[in-house]
Formats: C-alpha cells, sequence, structure tokens
C-alpha cells in the first residue's frame, strides 16, 4: 500500500510505468502507465511475483536484490522484456530502493518512440505509393470488364449449380475490384461512406475467396472473440486489405502449413502517436518459414517482394488502406511464426 511519502493521486500523474515491489518481490502497487504498458490491472497484479509478470526479467530481479540489500540504484537500458500478457517490449529501467515501502521499478519504454518514427514515416511512403497506384488503377480498369462478361457467358454454359457459385464469386470479385479501381481514381459513383460491418463475416467472406482460389491442403483455422462489436468500415477495401496479407501467406506456405484468423478487444492501444482505449486487433498467423532479415524493416513499401513475379504492391496497398480506417498493421514473429496484426479504433467507429 502506497503511504504518505507516495500519494496514489501523484503516482498517476507520471508517464512512465512504476511498480513498487515489497520484500518479497511482489507487487505492491502501480500506477495507471505500468498498467497499460503490461496490459493488466493493478488489481489483477497486486500480489503476483514479479517473476510471474516478467518471464525473461531474472537480470532486473537480481538488481532489485541487490537495490534492497545496498539500498541503492540501479539503471538498465534497452531491455527486452516480456510480460506475461505476451506483450514483448524494449525498455530502459530504473531501480531503487524506496525507504518504508520497498522497491521502485520505473519502467520507460524506448521502442514505442521508434515506433512511432516508423509509423510517420510509413505514412509518407504510403502517400506516394498511393499516387503510384493511381497510375496502375487505369491499367487494370479494362481487363476486369472482359473477366466479368466472360463469367457472365461462361454461367450461362453451366448445369452444375456448384460451378456457377464459382462464376458468381468471379463477377462479385470483378465488380468489387472494379469499384476499388473507381475509387482509387477518384470517380467512384458510390458515396464514399462506412457501413457496419461484421468482422467475422468479412474474415469468412475473405476465407471463401481463397478457397475459391485453392488452398492446396493448407488449413485455414479461426480464434474469434464473439464479443467484438460491428464496426463502420469501407468494407471492399477492408476485404482487400485481408486479402493482401492471407495471399503472402499462402504464398510463403507453398501448399503446406497452417493459417490461422484471430480477433480481439484490446484496451490502452497507441496507434501512430494516439491513444485509445478500446481497439479491434486481428492477427493472420501463419506457421510458414518467416519473412527474411534483409526485407523486414522495408516490408511495406511499394516494389519490395521476395517473388519472382511479384510487384511488391500487396502489402503497401493493404497498408494504406489500413490507414484510411485510421489503424494500423504490424508484422512480428511470435513463437517461430509470423504474425500479421491489424489494430483499428473502436471508439471512433
Amino acid at each position: 500500500m502506497i503511504t504518505e511519502s507516495l500519494e496514489k493521486e501523484h503516482f498517476n500523474y507520471l508517464n512512465t510505468a512504476v511498480i513498487v515491489i515489497d520484500d518479497n518481490l511482489k507487487v505492491a502497487c502501480m500506477n495507471n502507465a505500468a498498467e497499460f504498458l503490461i496490459g493488466l490491472s493493478e488489481k489483477q497484479l497486486c500480489g503476483i511475483p514479479l517473476s510471474t509478470i516478467i518471464k525473461n526479467g531474472q537480470e532486473m530481479i537480481t538488481a532489485i536484490e541487490s537495490a534492497a540489500t545496498d539500498k541503492s540504484s540501479f539503471t538498465a537500458r534497452s531491455k527486452e522484456l516480456e510480460f506475461v500478457t505476451g506483450r514483448n517490449v524494449t525498455s530502459d529501467y530504473t531501480v531503487g530502493f524506496l525507504p518504508g515501502e520497498g522497491i521502485l521499478l520505473e519502467l520507460n519504454q524506448v521502442d514505442h518512440h521508434l515506433r512511432i518514427t516508423r509509423d510517420e514515416i510509413n505514412h509518407a511512403q504510403s502517400s506516394a505509393m498511393h499516387k503510384m497506384v493511381k497510375n496502375l488503377a487505369h491499367e487494370v480498369r479494362n481487363p476486369l470488364g472482359g473477366l466479368r462478361g466472360a463469367a457472365q457467358l461462361l454461367e450461362k454454359e453451366l448445369d452444375d449449380p456448384d460451378l456457377r457459385e464459382y462464376t458468381r464469386i468471379i463477377i462479385s470479385e470483378a465488380d468489387r475490384l472494379k469499384e476499388l479501381v473507381s475509387r482509387i481514381l477518384g470517380d467512384s459513383k458510390i458515396a464514399h461512406e462506412k457501413i457496419e460491418i461484421n468482422i467475422h463475416q468479412l474474415l469468412e467472406r475473405v476465407r471463401q475467396l481463397c478457397i475459391a482460389e485453392g488452398l492446396n491442403g493448407i488449413e485455414i483455422k479461426d480464434d474469434y472473440d464473439p464479443s467484438i462489436p460491428p464496426v463502420n468500415a469501407y468494407a471492399d477495401q477492408l476485404i482487400q486489405a485481408i486479402l493482401n496479407i492471407v495471399r503472402n501467406a499462402l504464398e510463403a506456405l507453398n501448399s503446406n502449413g497452417r493459417i490461422i484468423f484471430r480477433t480481439r478487444v484490446v484496451r490502452q492501444v497507441i496507434i501512430g502517436n494516439v491513444k485509445h482505449k478500446l481497439a479491434m486487433k486481428i492477427d493472420i498467423q501463419d506457421n510458414g518459414p518467416g519473412i527474411a532479415e534483409d526485407i523486414k524493416e522495408n516490408l511495406f513499401l511499394p516494389t519490395i517482394t521476395t517473388k519472382e513475379n511479384g510487384t511488391g504492391l500487396g502489402l503497401s496497398i493493404a497498408q494504406s488502406i489500413i490507414y484510411q480506417h485510421k489503424g494500423i498493421i504490424e508484422c512480428n514473429e511470435v513463437d517461430g511464426e509470423t504474425v500479421f496484426s491489424i489494430f483499428l479504433p473502436l471508439e471512433d467507429y
């Protein structure tokens, strides 16, 4: 419990994460910034050993024990910390002895500042890419008309309802892509308004499109959070963004592997430099070979690709679409698997 020497109200005014550790190396209390950093509340963590909360925190625990014994302080720079919530952050931390209270642990996340800079750069790159895509859109429009017409003629020749379902998918996708092209070129006749969508229905639509294109033995699993509310979005564009990511995963797996669609509601998320109370997180996770180290930093740039005949526009377009929804895409490696995470702020919808 915090005494008069460290009033809780003042404690919460700090922007850096602060945790008070008792003599048994358990959490005595923490401020709001620490709750946000870890992803759990003080009520959930109070009385829990620090070694349980920070999975790779042995070095920190040794420093805390030394500070308690010597009544001294210790500072470490740019340490990778893995929290029990699954969050991984790079943080400076300071351990200090607090008379009558225990040990004061101050965490200052540094990778967040690096990410903000990276996001700003990506946003500028995305704007440049959007101009380039406008030029390409002109070349895409005409073949779409021919594709749709051919599908309509084929549908008339088919007696099997199951086969006609595939032609209807072709026609539907041609119409969707034509509308996307029109929006890119700024001459869409349909009002640029968001519609209410169920994100899981949208993901199932993406799964259906992938099945139609051929999974070749690749399994697509789902792990949905049914509590996610409907959101307002540009449905066709969101489908395209997710589809671009999934297609990359399918090509990386090369007919052998598994993809997981996962949805969650996450709290206290920073997107760009804006803090949001609630956000939707959509993960596309695959157990493929991963992403080459030499392209990780430039993954969302136009023309960045490892495919022999690839354009490198898929992820760049996906990123541009998610930016239009005030969201962001991140790519991480979790337990040896590649995870693309889309964050969309819920309170903005």
